[in-house]
């Protein structure tokens, strides 16, 4: 058993953020009343052994606990950063937990954030180790949740055409189509870049979480944008310029293109059953009710009827040829309703300042990880 090391106490110094207590109440970002929220920043650390340093030590003085997690690095990477633990004033704040086994980002920034969450933060940041994130914009990332307008922040590095050209054009290429499909499997039609892995959440959300299900790879990020979707937390976009270093992707795209696809169609499936038939019924749910049917109806007449005349070698009557065309027409129009309705309940309003502050929960350490 390897505990993690153990680091002084840093003072508490955030991002100034206005009338965000008064704005955010008792339960806003799960801090009481009086004190500015508390911000950590989780590190997973794999492969990162050369750039994690320069990392810690621009990450500013309004973090007040890093909370680095080895995950499995076969670098040492861990080992490098504890090294410094005590023996640099730069990595005072900073604690290390180490994995057994890999768990993938999401294993390692889940159990980075518990741990986070257990010594009082009150606002979690991702940030890599990688050097592909710049930490001076965690005041950027922290300040719509410290206002008590978002519960969740993440990256956008589409904001700016400009930037653009500085993506590779497979990389621009693929987020492109990957963030429509997000969108709808997620429900958030607001937000652009889904795979971006520089975010920020609110504690008190994220104890909500369903961490036991939230996928440990490369669906990671995408999969905890359809859970907080289920919660209907508020997400906003925060510009960043796109950073590309000398780290390769494992990610292969005609390899996952499939399971990906499998996933984004379950979630929404998922969504759509509990948000428009379990939670609510509304005339979303009507729309989709009479829609699928019309245009299924349309379709499979439709192409019986084709391939009868094409076989009878004779011209479709004209009441033939409108009774399949109509309820397609239909059909696919009740179904752009329904899509517009769910672009307008795209959810806004924060939840996190209506959350109370609750002890933290125990939560089941990821498999292969040790303390």
């Amino acid at each position: 058993m390897t505990p993690p090391t153990k680091a002084a106490p840093a003072p508490e110094t955030v991002v100034p953020s206005g009338r965000a207590e008064e704005e955010a109440g008792p339960g806003g970002t799960g801090s009481p009343r009086g004190r500015p929220p508390r911000i950590a920043a989780v590190v997973p650390a794999y492969r990162c052994s050369r750039q994690i340093e320069a990392v810690i030590r621009r990450i500013g003085p309004e973090v007040a606990d890093i909370v680095v997690v080895d995950d499995a690095c076969p670098e040492g990477t861990g080992r490098r950063v504890e090294a410094l633990v005590g023996a640099d004033p730069a990595f005072a704040r900073v604690v290390v937990l180490r994995q057994e086994k890999n768990t993938g980002v999401g294993g390692a920034v889940l159990r980075g954030m518990a741990h986070a969450r257990e010594r009082g933060a009150d606002i979690l940041v991702k940030i890599d180790g990688d050097g592909q994130m710049a930490p001076e914009l965690v005041p950027r990332f922290v300040s719509p949740i410290a206002a008590g307008a978002a519960d969740y922040a993440k990256g956008n590095r589409f904001y700016a055409y400009r930037l653009l050209r500085e993506m590779p054009l497979p990389r621009l290429v693929g987020n492109g189509v990957l963030s429509f499909i997000t969108k709808a499997s997620s429900g958030y039609w607001n937000v652009f870049d889904p795979t971006n892995g520089y975010v920020a959440i609110a504690g008190s959300v994220f104890d909500e979480l369903p961490a036991a299900r939230l996928e440990r790879r490369y669906f990671f990020e995408t999969d905890l944008l359809c859970e907080l979707g289920l919660l209907r937390a508020a997400v906003t976009d925060i510009p960043m310029r796109a950073s590309y270093g000398d780290e390769t992707s494992g990610l292969s795209p005609i390899r996952h293109i499939l399971p990906f696809l499998r996933r984004h169609v379950a979630r929404l499936l998922r969504r759509v059953f509990y948000g428009y038939f379990l939670r609510d019924f509304s005339i979303g749910s009507l729309y989709l009710l009479a829609g699928l049917p019309l245009l299924g109806f349309g379709v499979v007449f439709g192409t019986q009827r084709w391939i009868e005349v094409r076989a009878a070698d004779i011209a479709a009557t004209a009441g033939t040829v409108m009774l399949a065309a109509l309820p397609v027409i239909l059909g696919v129009v009740l179904l752009l309703n329904f899509v517009s309705v769910d672009v307008l309940m795209t959810p806004r309003e924060p939840i996190h300042p209506k959350l109370e502050r609750a002890p933290p929960r125990e939560r089941p350490a990821p498999a292969g990880s040790r303390s």
